[in-house]
């Protein structure tokens, strides 16, 4: 993989303990083929490790008392050295419309990622993390300010998802939304904690485990990928073959002001960007999206909408203009209604498509990283 410069400190916080402790082997690590080879060596017949992929990837369950089809032996030894998830809820919020959930997580080794569920009206969309903080140093996300602490496995990608499809499938799980269950996950966005370009294989690893339909099973055009722009991978994107969506969080159409917002621009500017999502766009044939974060004052001017119209126009692509979800005294705040609705004005009669993002959660620290930042203060 192509080495990227990280922006921002690395803070591992694994205790003496924690690497002490001989860890669970985690089942969600394991393809169909070690999870066989593993219930082989506990001798057990083959058909058990079928049972138990079920269990994980199609009944969502949460630990292995609820795999009844299971011996109880075999129970009590998985019990005793393996784990169907990694996660462990330490903090749980709704917005209070009812509509947004947002949850961190603590992972074995002490460290910490959040993942936000999305309620529309025939949406049920989650945004999930692929790092442990982020290395990527944007001046405007919470998540950023904490620095890089690792990536996450694959299993800890996947296992934000069955959290959710397990509370979706469930009637009355904690806590009340504004949903009527039973229901399913419908779609994924990777826009949470990290950069997921920068934890390429696990990532990968864990999206055609989420798409496979002998696994999760969703299919790829749900699920979306969002990068800051590092180019080498999004050249290795466009051979994958699977059809995840691309987003490019761009937040300004020239290098002055997007080098000071996203510090990776300084080695892969806005031309050269463009230049490799174009070739994304001819290899694949699919629309990118591109995020835009309006801060007041910073990137909302007419004029550097109607610079971003003309360098997008030759590209098919969308907008997605995004209210900024301010951190508290922070020089980026968001925009006002009326001059973002002048901004995706500009956009649209110049050519370009574009929306503005539904604000969600905004009380509960929904923007990526705010809600384990306020943790730890």
């Amino acid at each position: 993989m192509t080495n990227i410069p990280l922006y921002g400190t690395t803070h591992p916080t694994q205790t003496d303990a924690a690497r002490e402790q001989a860890p669970k082997r985690s089942l969600l690590e394991l393809t169909q083929e070690e999870l066989a080879d593993y219930v082989k060596s506990l001798g057990q017949p083959a058909y058990r490790a079928r049972q138990i992929w079920d269990w994980i990837y199609k009944r969502y369950a949460a630990d292995f008392a609820s795999m009844t089809n299971l011996p109880a032996a075999l129970r009590t030894r998985l019990e005793a050295e393996a784990t169907v998830s990694p996660l462990t809820p330490i903090a749980e919020v709704v917005s209070a419309d009812g509509n947004t959930q947002k949850v961190l997580f603590q992972l074995p080794d002490g460290q910490s990622i959040e993942a936000v569920l999305m309620l529309y009206e025939r949406r049920r969309t989650l945004c999930i993390s692929s790092q442990a903080g982020c290395g990527m140093g944007c001046t405007f996300c919470a998540t950023a300010q904490g620095g890089l602490a690792r990536n996450l496995t694959a299993g800890e990608i996947v296992a934000q998802v069955l959290y959710f499809a397990r509370y979706l499938a469930t009637p009355h799980a904690p806590p009340a939304m504004e949903v009527e269950r039973p229901t399913h996950v419908t779609n994924i966005v990777l826009m949470g904690m990290g950069e997921p370009m920068h934890n390429y294989k696990n990532v990968w690893t864990a999206l055609r485990r989420l798409t496979d339909p002998e696994a999760f099973g969703l299919g790829a055009r749900h699920i979306t990928l969002s990068t800051v722009g590092l180019i080498p991978m999004i050249d290795r994107m466009a051979e994958e073959g699977l059809q995840i969506g691309l987003a490019v969080s761009l937040h300004a159409p020239n290098d002055e002001i997007r080098s000071q917002l996203v510090p990776i621009n300084r080695r892969y500017p806005v031309a050269e960007l463009l230049a490799a999502v174009q070739r994304y766009i001819e290899k694949t044939h699919r629309r990118v999206t591109f995020e835009y974060a309006l801060m007041r004052g910073i990137n909302d001017a007419p004029e550097l909408a109607l610079e971003l119209a003309q360098k997008l126009k030759p590209l098919l692509c969308h907008v997605n203009v995004i209210p900024l979800n301010p951190i508290p005294d922070s020089p980026y705040q968001p925009t006002s209604d009326a001059e973002t609705r002048r901004f995706v004005q500009i956009l649209n009669e110049n050519g370009v498509p574009a929306t503005v993002r539904l604000r969600r959660g905004i009380e509960i620290n929904a923007g990526c990283g705010q809600l384990r930042r306020a943790m730890a203060a």
